[in-house]
């Protein structure tokens, strides 16, 4: 489900690294960035759909503070919207079913 990278060696990102240590947290961070923002991918299909929910998720869990309620919040807002169509549609065949 990784998106596909855009053409060039595995190491593309030694010329924005210069003077870095390649061992710091920090700059593998700053790497693994950088990799993101050049990512590739298809979001018209499956694949490219569940690579974005695995992007929101990594996302979420490397947040903090008050960006980690706000997602939190998000979630909580899509299960309630889930459960209440679910809902909805159950009464309705119900209602159907059993006049």
């Amino acid at each position: 489900m990784e998106g596909q990278q855009p053409p060039g060696p595995k190491d593309r990102f030694d010329d924005d690294l210069i003077g870095l240590d390649p061992n710091d947290p920090e700059a593998k961070a700053f790497a693994e960035h950088l990799d993101r923002m050049e990512r590739v991918s298809n979001n018209y299909t499956v694949e490219g759909y569940l690579a974005g929910v695995t992007d929101f998720a990594e996302s979420a869990n490397r947040s903090r503070g008050h960006r980690r309620l706000m997602v939190g919040l998000v979630v909580l807002l899509i299960l309630l919207g889930v459960g209440f169509a679910t809902w909805n549609l159950l009464t309705f065949t119900l209602g159907v079913i059993f006049p």
